[in-house]
């Protein structure tokens, strides 16, 4: 059986992987990146580059949104025609991270164009997404798993199938909550260390193989003490997340004081210019400051 055209709205650190995993699968795929440029990198892989977000989706299958927010998602579907131009028996897989409120919203959105939605971000970052590794939080109709579950597959090595709601973005953002903390624990731990006056690896070697240690723990601390912090997921999008999660805590009732923190020390760190480098640089919020010596 030929396999469906997918239309991949979006080539950033996540979607351009997808696409191009996806190309290995055999499928078909358009992509359309708002700076151009980022979808041309994927012509030499054998995706064909549309110039605007509706030429990309119109006659295919499946319509792949991973964006970088909600407000990105509303303008490219709305505002630039891609909703209006989907096909009414395709699929829109919706796998940006755009928390419950506007998830459902979009998924409102598709009923009304008579389009099918599955809600599906994804876990992971720049490399598991290489890697075709991702952990995919899907939740939709059960008619509809057999259409989606190959794209599933081309691009994830799990996914995990929550309800016919927006159940995949309320995982996230509780699987969020614990990654954004561990990842500022981890970050406060190495200040720590060195206001101390320790070698921020004596902590790390204390804790190694042990129940107190995580593979996370390593290599994000690695990250911080070598200075390599090239985005594998930039400081400012686990910051917008940390806000995602206090939007939906509030809403259901519930008070996340650890949130909150998480997320102050992470826009002080993206005030102190680190946005664009990796969530660990979140580290920066606590690092010690250097006093000249007297």
């Amino acid at each position: 059986m030929a396999k469906e055209t997918v239309a991949v709205l979006g080539t950033g650190t996540i979607g351009a992987p997808m696409a191009r995993n996806l190309l290995k699968a055999g499928f078909d795929v358009r992509v359309w990146n708002r700076t151009r440029e980022k979808a041309e990198a994927l012509a030499g892989d054998g995706a064909t580059v549309a110039g605007t977000p509706a030429e990309a989706v119109a006659g295919a299958g499946i319509v792949l949104t991973a964006l970088s927010d909600g407000d990105a998602v509303e303008e490219t579907m709305e505002e630039d025609g891609a909703l209006a131009a989907i096909d009414g028996d395709a699929v829109w897989i919706q796998s940006s991270t755009v928390g419950v409120e506007a998830a459902e919203r979009f998924a409102e959105l598709a009923r009304e164009q008579g389009v099918g939605y599955v809600d599906a971000p994804v876990l992971g970052t720049k490399q598991p997404a290489e890697q075709g590794e991702l952990i995919v939080l899907a939740a939709g109709p059960e008619r509809l798993r057999g259409r989606v579950e190959p794209v599933f597959d081309a691009v994830g090595k799990k996914t995990v199938w929550v309800d016919e709601g927006c159940g995949g973005s309320r995982l996230k953002l509780a699987v969020n909550l614990w990654l954004l903390s561990i990842t500022e624990a981890a970050a406060e731990a190495i200040a720590f260390s060195e206001a101390l006056g320790l070698d921020p690896r004596l902590f790390l070697g204390t804790v190694e193989g042990g129940p107190l240690d995580m593979p996370y723990l390593q290599l994000k601390s690695k990250a911080i003490l070598e200075r390599k912090l090239d985005a594998s997921f930039k400081l400012a999008l686990a910051a917008k997340d940390a806000r995602l999660v206090l939007e939906s805590a509030a809403a259901a009732g519930v008070d996340l004081a650890l949130a909150r923190a998480v997320r102050e020390r992470m826009e002080h760190a993206i005030e102190l210019g680190h946005g664009d480098e990796d969530m660990a640089a979140t580290y920066f919020a606590s690092a010690p400051v250097k006093r000249p010596k007297s």
